[in-house]
């Protein structure tokens, strides 16, 4: 369900040469973790340990689930008409395979992330786009959340073909969000990352790096 989430925080906006304007979402140190807000999954035996690192391409999260799911999120608006596109660098070290993540039962995901649109006065309103790290499912699927019909699924990586390995990925949220929820949107209120296994009770390893929206 969209059980699982929400927000609080602020932005960067600046400007680089391949990606014309850029909004960098998270910076991944340990003071920005300290200040996001985190939620527990409803019901979930553990939180997600969240943690944060660096390598040589710069800071990073990493996330840990074991029979348990949390996320972490911010309030932020992106204008979708100047930075459509999200770009995310991420990879999962220990995937959930054998579970139907379509189905109640194995809906979990070992790094997802959730783009929300507030629609209306209460969360159960919201619009969302749920981009996974499949462990099972094709790159490029989407189906309706079976917790949340106003949440779609979309597999934008896969362990299928990266596992273990990180890989770089872009979508284009401005029309996805026209394809799936059938909305003009002009912007965006908030993001939020997220790791759970409190479904299939199984454990995950994922890290998430470079997260931003550009101008193309």
């Amino acid at each position: 369900m969209f059980k699982k989430i929400l927000l609080v925080f602020g932005i960067f906006i600046l400007s680089t040469q391949s990606y014309g304007e850029v909004v960098k979402v998270f910076e991944f140190t340990e003071n920005e973790l300290s200040n996001l807000e985190e939620k527990k999954v409803r019901g979930a035996k553990n939180k997600t340990i969240f943690s944060v690192g660096n390598n040589e391409n710069g800071n990073f999260l990493k996330a840990v689930s074991s029979n348990g799911g949390s996320g972490i999120g911010k309030e932020i608006e992106i204008d979708l008409d100047k930075t459509p596109f999200l770009n995310i660098t991420w990879k999962v070290e220990k995937d959930l395979s054998g579970i139907d993540e379509r189905s109640k039962k194995g809906h979990d995901f070992a790094a997802r992330m959730f783009v929300v649109k507030k629609t209306g006065a209460t969360p159960l309103s919201n619009r969302a786009i749920n981009f996974v790290f499949s462990s099972n499912e094709d790159v490029n699927k989407s189906w309706p959340s079976p917790y949340f019909s106003k949440s779609i699924d979309y597999v934008l990586s896969s362990t299928k073909e990266n596992l273990n390995e990180w890989v770089s990925t872009k979508a284009n949220v401005k029309e996805l969000f026209k394809q799936l929820h059938d909305l003009d949107l002009k912007n965006l209120d908030g993001v939020a990352l997220m790791a759970d296994t409190d479904n299939s009770k199984l454990n995950s390893v994922a890290y998430y790096q470079n997260i931003f929206f550009s101008a193309e």
